[in-house]
Order: C-alpha cells, then structure tokens, then sequence
C-alpha cells in the first residue's frame, strides 16, 4: 500500500537545512548591505571580512553568487553545490508534506497528470511476491490501533476516529485541515468509525494506492488514449466507449449487444444513487482492481490484506465452518464474497445493486450463471488457504467507502 516518508527523517532532514538557511539570515541582519564597486579591487578588499565570516553562509553566498554569474561556464565548485541545493529542495518538500500532507498547495496540483496525491509513494513488488504465504486459521492477529494521530502525533482518547482496515486513528479536525475529506464524508466517518460498518480512512480507501508505478503507467497510457479525463465523472456512453476501445485493443473486436448490456449493467452497479453519472473515484478504483487482476496472481493479491482483513476473513470462515473441520463447500465460499459488500451497504437503497447484477466475475462467483455449475461443483470442499487466496480480490473491493460495486472486471 502506499506509504508516507518516514516522518522522524522528515524532521531531521528539515532542521539540518532550516539551521543554515537561519546561519545565513542571520548573518545578512548583522551586516550592513554590501556597497556595490566598479572594479575587482574593491571585491578583493571585501575578502578579510567574508573570510571571518560564518563557513556555511560565506558557502551559501558563494553559491548564489555563481548562480547568477552568466559569463562564466558551470565551475568545478557550481557542480559540487548541485547536490546540496537538489537535497535542500527534497528537504523543502519534506516540510512540505509534514506541513500539509500533500507535499504542494491543492490548487498547485496537476489534475491532469497526478491521480495520486505527491505524499504517498506507490509499492514496489518483492522478489517472493508471488510465493504463498502461510496465514493460520486458529491464530488470531487482533492488531490494537495506535495510540496517537496519524497526523498531528497528539493523544486524545475518545477523539480519535479509527479505520478498519489498517491500525491508524486520526482526529476529525486534523483530516478536515488536511483537505482529504469534504463536510459530508467527515460525518460519515464520524457516525460510522466507532460502528460495526467501521471507516476506511483516505489511504485505505484509495485502492488505485495498491498499484505499482508500473501498472498506475499502463493505465494512464490507456486512459489517455481514450481521452479519459481525470477527476471527472462519466455517463453511460463515455464508459460504453471506453470499454470499445479496451475490447478493440486487447481484443482486436468491438463489443457484442449482450457486452454492451453487461457494460451498462456495471455502470448501474457504479451508480447505486441514480445520479446519472459515475464518480471518478468509482471509475478509478474499479479500474484499479482490474490491473491488480490482471497482473497480479492471488498469492500477491493475499499480501496485499491487513492485518485486520485476515482477521475478518478468519471470523467469516469459522462462521461457516459448522462441523469444525477446516473445510467449507464451494456454495459458502460464494456467500462468504457476498458478504463483504452487505456488511458496507449503508442502507436499503444499496442492496439494490448485488454482485449478480453486473454479470460473471470469475468462474465461481455469485454472477456466474446455474447452468455452469453443477451440484457436484456447489458441494465441493474449499480449504482454508484456498478460501482467502480466492476471496482476496473481494476483500480488497470492500475497503472503499463508498457504496457503488467496484468488483466487476472490464470485459
């Protein structure tokens, strides 16, 4: 998952640069102006006292100096600066992200090339990435959440508000400050975090965080040859010609009467409030959980889940584990997927909208049609470690707040 900058390195980084960039103010407020001279002569008289002079100002005045010489070529000196000013602009920006958490001003930010906000660094996959991983099904995890804000560091008991998928807690007032979150979705998670539907805060949330460089590049390409514009919505024919043009390129063919059903059928499922359109986030994590299936493999897709995720996951599966033997049958499994969405819906209205209607996600999902399966298939036995590298995918389609279905695959 994307992960901020460690913030203790931050800080360290930020007092080194602001105690020279404090040397040098200094300095400049002790001293009279220097008098400007027609010749280099006066220059040389004026080197006794630069010489006793503060070492890092006399460096830092020296460097401005040959920055704004124009008639001499790059010295061996302007090269050696070259780094110091690259790490006191990261430094800058470190400030800045602790500042704000963004890194840059909201409205310095690049809608068009940044879908990501510049405080998050994207993950890198590991070498046994796709090896399995051993999750126990007696042992529970139970991770107790932090103790202080993830932003501000300051412990305040009752105010803090927690996620429920990773151990981070945070007060309203800092997310609010920070501009991650708008009036209504604040109280959303203030009537939701401390319930049984819990909150995800804005980094679990955020399921395009889960892809790499690599796989966010693939599809900026895609989005930008369909002239996809982000931070958007879309109706119903931009997500019809968006589909045409992904079948026609993955595919070489346009899409089918009954394709273009299905598509409308998954902007039905995006849209659960009839709005007429989807949002942006709901287009972008739906298409974010198509790159994970799509480059990953179900062993990746399992290292992807919390803590708090495989607990979850451990509870669903004992619950249907009746006899206690460590299997459940294929028909469970399925109930199991189904379930963590009916858990998120925040009323009525959004059960409207199940998996079954936006037509077949993999072989054995609930969209699949009866007569692919038989009742020799609905009663075959499904372990434990094949019940949640299966359920994987769903469990990571739940971590959104929002209430629209962002399961269901591109055709």
């Amino acid at each position: 998952m994307g992960v901020l900058m460690s913030k203790k390195q931050q800080v360290e980084k930020v007092q080194k640069c602001t105690a020279v960039v404090s040397a040098f103010q200094a300095g400049l407020k002790d001293r009279p102006p220097p008098a400007k001279q027609a010749d280099g002569e006066a220059e040389e008289a004026d080197g006794p006292a630069k010489t006793s002079a503060n070492p890092e100002e006399k460096n830092t005045e020296e460097s401005e100096k040959e920055d704004t010489d124009n008639s001499a070529g790059p010295s061996t000196s302007q090269q050696a600066s070259a780094p110091s000013r690259d790490e006191c602009k990261v430094n800058q920006e470190a400030w800045s992200r602790l500042r704000d958490g963004k890194g840059v001003e909201p409205e310095d930010l690049d809608k068009t090339h940044q879908l990501t906000p510049p405080a998050f660094v994207r993950p890198k996959r590991e070498a046994d990435d796709d090896q399995p991983i051993e999750v126990e099904l007696e042992k529970k995890e139970q991770p107790p959440n932090d103790e202080m804000c993830d932003v501000c560091e300051v412990w305040t008991a009752d105010d803090l508000y927690p996620c429920r998928i990773c151990t981070r807690v945070f007060h309203d007032g800092c997310l609010r400050e920070l501009g991650y979150l708008r009036a209504e979705a604040l109280q959303e998670m203030r009537d939701t975090a401390h319930t049984v539907t819990g909150w995800s805060c804005y980094y679990c949330d955020n399921l395009n965080l889960l892809l790499t460089e690599e796989e966010m590049y693939s599809l900026m390409e895609t989005f930008k040859q369909c002239k996809i514009i982000p931070e958007s919505c879309l109706v119903s024919d931009e997500l019809l010609q968006y589909r045409h043009f992904v079948s026609k390129q993955q595919f070489d063919k346009d899409l089918t009467d009954e394709q273009e059903e299905e598509v409308l059928a998954q902007f039905a499922a995006l849209d659960p409030e009839k709005k007429g359109h989807i949002e942006w986030s709901d287009f972008l994590y739906f298409e974010s959980l198509a790159m994970l299936r799509k480059f990953r493999t179900e062993n990746s897709m399992m290292r992807l889940l919390t803590a708090k995720e495989r607990d979850k996951a451990r509870s669903v599966f004992l619950g249907l584990d009746l006899d206690k033997d460590g299997m459940i049958t294929r028909a469970e499994c399925r109930q199991a997927q189904q379930s963590w969405f009916h858990n998120l819906n925040k009323d009525s209205q959004s059960c409207n909208v199940s998996i079954s209607q936006v037509g077949p996600i993999c072989e054995s999902s609930p969209g699949s049609s009866d007569s692919e399966r038989s009742k020799t298939g609905e009663s075959r036995s499904v372990t434990w470690a094949d019940f949640l590298k299966e359920s994987a995918i769903y469990v990571l389609a739940a971590r959104p707040n929002s209430s629209a279905m962002h399961i269901h695959l591109p055709l």
